[in-house]
């Protein structure tokens, strides 16, 4: 239905008693109203311009208990939409080409204003890595973490990047000409101005100081809430959003049910699910999911993270005084910075690496995950594979799906939290083989070797080895198992035809796509559909790429079957009983002996060292019962117990296999 159908005319008798309230209007028969309009609720409003006024007899309840009735006062209202029941008080300026839905809240504020030349942040260009310019990432509503990570990082495909920028900018382009909305059921508070903003359903914002060009994609299952002294411009926050206590965003993109907060400010930086940044400061960073920085001392610049838990004085350098900061680095998924590190851009650090210290050699340990790298004396140690029996990284694998806050219905960014995958496998195999050929390279009997400005020590070498070939069994071997599992064996046909890939996709190379694992044949696949405009619209995009997200298990098991000769020496339909027993053997060997060592890490967490600083008085009785107060006994803590649950389950695991492979096995 058109407005002309569901507005008419004020009646003189409505006239009459909007002007005793000291309403005014330029013009009052551009003043249109619903059936039920109340012109009671309206007082000291000045028209202009095209206006609709819907009903008003609804009551809302405050904090505290304090009850309004829906009303329209103290404003100066142009051009705008009021739908039903909704509460207006107190605008110190106006409110101009605004379509505001039924139910919203506005009180307190300076002005809120749509000037209709304005995009509401879509299409704004964020320069992520490099704060010059040459991967720029224009924004939208949905935009995801993957498909902003072609955008920035297949650069070596122009094509690609101008079709999926052509989309974004088309809906930019959409947005132009157009009023902007004040969702249903949205509260804004004591707030400064809102220049060109479409503030969602739901949202609430109280105290922010200054809004400019964006929009706030705010829902009923996820509220956006924006707080206290909060100054954004050219932005989009995205549904569950939490953005306060005086942060201030430029050209910023704030992902789902991420929160920024404590002064913390950013530009151009994109912010994918569940980042949580308080205090410091980013610039020019792709944050893609779960990054985390809570300190004020901490600056992440030019950097592309996932995963990534940033310690207090964390910084990174991307201007060496030659050509401004052009620099970039890499930091992948799962890593830390410990209080006080510092690389110099460019570098690049493993997956679920640890980095301590100053840095200053352009570090590379992209090929050695799951290690330290470590300043000693200004040269920088790397200690490869060593982060796989940390209590530390198993704890946060744990802890991560557990802390998505996402509740709106629709996961915009496909995170796989997984730490053993085809992308970590990948590099330790190929770790293993570097590994092998720095030892042969540098002598047996060396004490060291050097790598890419690093030194690793002998020890440090085969221990790093061993873990690898051990998280290699575990991962390889728990495959095998989860694809027999509860398989009454009665013929090893069985053991075949449950081996065999269900689907093609998934040999060669995979590739971590900004939280989301997968093979690259795929990903180059879809860009190629995009580039030869076989998929022509962004929804398409997103839905192929939600295709390859839900179809990780299938291909893993391709990946893993591929790799079968390399690991064990024959491939699927080579397997016989006797050889998957002997995995299994090898998966539970490998499983228990790495739990074992997570169990003896947690255990420095309750030696005496751990006790200092326990105890009132500093005796050891004192110490000891604080500290048990306080932290609980070792065997009682919760992570020791899982560990401890997990040997036994495992165990199981393994004996329920060979039990049901007997029957085969006697044969």
């Amino acid at each position: 239905m058109s407005k002309d159908n569901l507005y008419r005319a004020l009646t003189d008798a409505e006239i009459k008693t909007l002007t005793l309230a000291g309403c005014t209007a330029t013009d009052w028969s551009t003043v249109t109203v619903k059936n039920g309009f109340d012109a009671s609720r309206c007082r000291r409003v000045a028209f202009s311009g095209t206006i609709h006024l819907g009903r008003l007899d609804h009551t809302f309840e405050c904090t505290g208990g304090i009850k309004l009735q829906a009303s329209i006062s103290r404003v100066k209202l142009h051009n705008c939409t009021v739908d039903d029941n909704v509460y207006i008080d107190n605008v110190a300026n106006y409110i101009a080409n605004c379509d505001i839905a039924p139910y919203a809240f506005i009180e307190n504020v300076n002005r809120i204003v749509a000037t209709l030349d304005s995009t509401f942040g879509v299409g704004t260009n964020v320069s992520v890595l490099n704060e010059t310019g040459g991967r720029e990432v224009p924004i939208y509503e949905q935009l995801s973490a993957q498909l902003a990570y072609l955008i920035a990082m297949y650069r070596h495909d122009p094509r690609l990047v101008s079709a999926l920028s052509d989309m974004i900018k088309e809906r930019a382009e959409a947005n132009l000409g157009h009023r902007s909305r004040i969702g249903a059921y949205a509260r804004i508070t004591n707030t400064g101005e809102i220049l060109n903003v479409n503030v969602g359903d739901y949202a609430r914002i109280d105290g922010a100081s200054r809004l400019s060009n964006g929009t706030i994609a705010s829902s009923k299952v996820d509220p956006v809430y924006v707080g206290t002294n909060v100054m954004a411009s050219n932005f989009i926050l995205s549904s569950g959003a939490r953005v306060e206590d005086g942060v201030v965003l430029l050209d910023s993109f704030v992902g789902q049910a991420c929160h920024l907060s404590h002064l913390f400010s950013a530009h151009d930086s994109l912010f994918f699910a569940n980042c949580a940044c308080e205090n410091g400061e980013a610039a020019a960073i792709f944050a893609g999911p779960y990054t985390v920085t809570m300190h004020k001392s901490s600056l992440l610049i030019a950097g592309m993270f996932s995963f990534l838990n940033a310690g207090s004085g964390s910084n990174q350098s991307n201007h060496m005084y030659k050509l401004g900061p052009i620099h970039q680095g890499v930091v992948e998924r799962g890593s830390k910075t410990t209080s006080d590190s510092y690389i110099l851009w460019p570098a690049r650090i493993g997956a679920f690496s640890l980095v301590m210290g100053r840095h200053v050699n352009h570090p590379d340990t992209s090929l050695l995950p799951f290690s330290y790298l470590i300043e000693n004396y200004g040269r920088s140690y790397l200690v490869p594979g060593v982060n796989i029996k940390s209590v530390g990284t198993i704890r946060d694998a744990r802890k991560w799906p557990q802390r998505d806050r996402r509740r709106d219905s629709q996961h915009l960014d496909h995170i796989n939290f997984n730490l053993l995958s085809p992308y970590t496998a990948s590099k330790m195999f190929r770790a293993i083989d570097l590994l092998n050929d720095i030892e042969n390279t540098g002598g047996l009997t060396a004490d060291s070797y050097s790598y890419r400005s690093m030194t690793i020590e002998a020890k440090a070498l085969r221990r790093g080895r061993t873990y690898y070939n051990m998280a290699l069994d575990k991962f390889m071997g728990n495959s095998v198992l989860h694809r027999l599992r509860d398989i009454k064996f009665t013929d090893a046909s069985q053991i075949t035809e449950a081996l065999r890939p269900t689907t093609a996709y998934g040999t060669g190379d995979w590739i971590d796509i900004a939280g989301m694992i997968a093979p690259a044949s795929e990903i180059n696949r879809l860009c190629d559909d995009i580039v030869n405009r076989r998929v022509t619209d962004l929804d398409k995009v997103s839905s192929r790429i939600a295709k390859i997200a839900a179809e990780y298990y299938d291909m893993e098991w391709t990946w893993v079957a591929e790799m079968m000769p390399k690991w064990y020496g024959k491939t699927c339909d080579e397997l016989t009983p006797k050889d998957i027993a002997i995995i299994a053997e090898r998966w539970r060997s490998s499983v228990v002996e790495l739990d074992n060592m997570l169990y003896n890490d947690a255990r420095k967490e309750f030696s005496l060292v751990s006790r200092i600083g326990f105890g009132a008085d500093g005796s050891d009785e004192t110490a000891t019962a604080d500290f048990e107060q306080v932290r609980g006994g070792f065997e009682d803590d919760s992570f020791v117990k899982m560990v401890v649950d997990h040997i036994e389950t495992k165990s199981a695991l393994a004996r329920d296999l060979m039990e049901r492979l007997q029957p085969l096995l006697s044969e």
